[in-house]
């Protein structure tokens, strides 16, 4: 669907209007105490100590800056690894016989254990670090990035398929110049669910094992009950996944766009 300039403007009005109203009402309902304070922080006192932990280290020993570098550092090694792996094995998996019947027993057997599963090996064999944290977004982002990719390429229009063997294409000519274009848009779809994924794991094992990153912020707030310092860590994961999501958005319209050039 193409929507016309003045629709954008309009949609972008709505969603500001939509956040607002958000946060307006959040804050309403911990002013009148339908939520306590001491349940649930409101946006002003979020912002406030926002630009508090800018700088700040106390309580949890490193500033908000450190904490989101730290999570962004461990999520992108873990989800590119993924995509580097995961993109190529999915869209080889769809095409060739061969691949598909060696790889999918074994990602089927890996596909169903979920991400979090992994936390107790990623301690033991890499510690609390970022190789531990990495392994964990890996699996995670793996999976999504697999079957997006397979997916894409078994929905490749038979007819062009045809069309390319009729004119003397190479099984690896169909390959790389029918299938993979064809299936980017899908490709994309599992880059942004793969995404979701890993962002998601990550928090989960900074919460269970970790010394700075977003996760061990939210884990600082829980223990020390400071409701503010929780929210303010669901805040930046959130913020920060949207910012990423919005560069893999970018990038899929450039990319998608030149294929149909």
């Amino acid at each position: 669907m193409i929507i016309s300039e003045k629709n954008k403007f309009g949609l972008t009005i709505i969603s500001i209007a939509s956040l607002v109203c958000f946060f307006i009402l959040w804050q309403l309902v911990v002013k009148f105490n339908i939520i306590t304070n001491d349940l649930l922080a409101t946006p002003t006192q979020v912002v406030k100590l926002f630009f508090v932990k800018i700088n700040a280290v106390d309580p949890d020993g490193a500033t908000l800056i450190t904490h989101t570098l730290v999570s962004l550092e461990e999520a992108l090694f873990g989800y590119v690894l993924a995509l580097v792996i995961g993109i190529p094995l999915g869209l080889a998996m769809g095409w060739f016989t061969i691949v598909d019947g060696l790889a999918r027993p074994i990602f089927e057997l890996i596909r169903p254990i979920p991400p979090v599963a992994w936390i107790p090996l990623a301690i033991f064999w890499f510690g609390i670090g970022i190789s531990s944290k990495a392994f964990i977004i890996f699996f995670a982002a793996l999976v999504a990035s697999v079957i997006n990719s397979y997916t894409g390429v078994r929905l490749t229009n038979p007819t062009f398929i045809r069309m390319a063997r009729a004119y003397g294409a190479s099984n690896w000519e169909i390959f790389w110049n029918v299938c993979v274009p064809s299936a980017l848009p899908m490709v994309f779809g599992g880059l942004q669910v793969a995404l979701a994924g890993a962002w998601t794991s990550l928090v989960a094992a900074e919460l269970v094992a970790a010394d700075t990153g977003l996760g061990y912020l939210i884990n600082v707030g829980r223990r020390l009950m400071r409701v503010d310092l929780v929210v303010l860590g669901m805040f930046m994961v959130g913020l920060t996944g949207v910012l990423i999501s919005f560069v893999v958005n970018r990038i899929e319209r450039r990319l998608v766009a030149g294929v149909r050039r």
